[in-house]
Formats: structure tokens, sequence, C-alpha cells
């Protein structure tokens, strides 16, 4: 059975980030400049003045030092005017107690909605005043080289777990740096696998501590300070 090809224009893990331009509450971008030789996360919300999209947003801002460390900057995506994302970032930071510097950008008619494929279409009750779908609770993790690594999509109903985001950056950071994948609910500190390509002699000398479980599982202490 042959496998359909999957759209031109669909995004998928190991695509190219689209490049835009966009107004955003800290002026003009042009995507790729504003990204430079840094990682970088895209996030989207629904609409401005919300109440899980501000908790959101505030949890991002908090979290914004542990992802500077780590090279990357956070830019979130709201259907609205760069007005409104002005006073809606003065509620954020009162609500939530946070301090929000990353740029929001605008995006009322949705252009850069359509070309990230944030847009609700199960929940037909999900739309603005004019009957236009709002954007979903949409995150990609892009690397250096404009090539998206991670792709979430959540329920406008669901806010979204900002620790999570920040773990799968540790992961691929780190497996970029060292033939290694991460096991399910790895955290910082645990023991991460040796990857399936390393053969056991190539991992006695990168892996000293390596450790063999099964064949096919092989685990090994490896810091996220040797990102």
């Amino acid at each position: 059975m042959s496998i359909p090809k999957p759209d031109g224009n669909t995004l998928r893990l190991g695509s190219t980030a689209p490049n835009f331009q966009a107004d955003t509450s800290n002026g003009p971008i042009d995507f790729y400049d504003f990204a430079g030789d840094n990682w970088v996360v895209l996030f989207s919300h629904p609409d401005d003045f919300t109440p899980v999209c501000t908790t959101e947003l505030g949890a991002f801002a908090k979290l914004q030092p542990e992802f500077e460390k780590r090279g990357v900057k956070l830019i979130g995506l709201s259907a609205n005017g760069t007005e409104s994302h002005k006073s809606w970032i003065k509620d954020i930071d009162e609500i939530t107690g946070s301090n929000l510097k990353f740029p929001i950008i605008a995006d009322p008619k949705r252009e850069i909605a359509y070309k990230y494929d944030m847009i609700d279409y199960q929940d037909a009750t999900n739309v603005d005043n004019k009957g236009v779908q709002f954007t979903i609770r949409s995150v990609f993790i892009i690397d250096p080289k404009k090539s998206i690594r991670l792709i979430l999509s959540y329920p406008a109903s669901t806010g979204r777990n900002t620790a999570e985001v920040l773990r799968v950056v540790d992961s691929l950071q780190l497996g970029d740096k060292n033939r290694i994948t991460t096991p399910i609910n790895w955290v910082p500190g645990d023991d991460v696998i040796v990857h399936p390509s390393v053969s056991n002699d190539e991992a006695k000398t990168l892996f000293p501590k390596f450790r063999i479980v099964k064949p096919y599982l092989r685990l090994t202490p490896l810091a996220v300070d040797q990102k």
C-alpha cells in the first residue's frame, strides 16, 4: 500500500519553519532576523484578555530566564492587534506577578496562523465576532537551522505545561550534542539512552558508565551541562 505524500504546505517535524514579517507588542519583526542563530519557542493563543491564555503567558514569562540560559527565544502569537497585546500584558503581569518581555505577534487576519496550521477546525464555537476561527494552543520548537523539532497542539480549553516545553528543549539540545535519546518521563539528571547507532565498543569510550539492560536498551548518566 502506498502512503500518500503530505501536502507541500503541511508542516511536519523536520520542516523548515516559514519566515514571516509581523507587528508585535515589541515592534515589527522579520521572524528569521528575530530568531538569528538561536532556538525559538513559538506558541499561539486564541485571544487576548482570556483566562487560560493569561495564566499561560505569565508562566512562560516567569520561565523566560531558564529558556534564555539555553539559548532559546520565546515569542507568542494571538489573533489580536498590538495595542490589545500591550494592554493585556499589563493584566498578565498584574495577575501572575510576571514581567513579560518577549514579543507577542499580532495576527488578526490569521495570516501566520494559516502558515503554521494553528487554526481550530474542530470547535465551531471557537470563533471571533466575525465568525473567523481563533488559533488553537500550538507550540513549535525551532532549532537554529530553522528546522521544526517539536509540534504540540492543545485545545482552547486546556492550558499547556511550560515545564514540559523546557524539558523537551533540554532533551533535544542534549541529543544534538551527544549520541543519545531520552526515555519516558526523563528530566535533567536522569539517565539517558545510548543511541542505537553507537556500538558497545564506542559506548565504552563515549559513555564510560553506560550499562546494558537489554541489547537494545543501554543507559548512561549524562548531565545537562554537557550540552
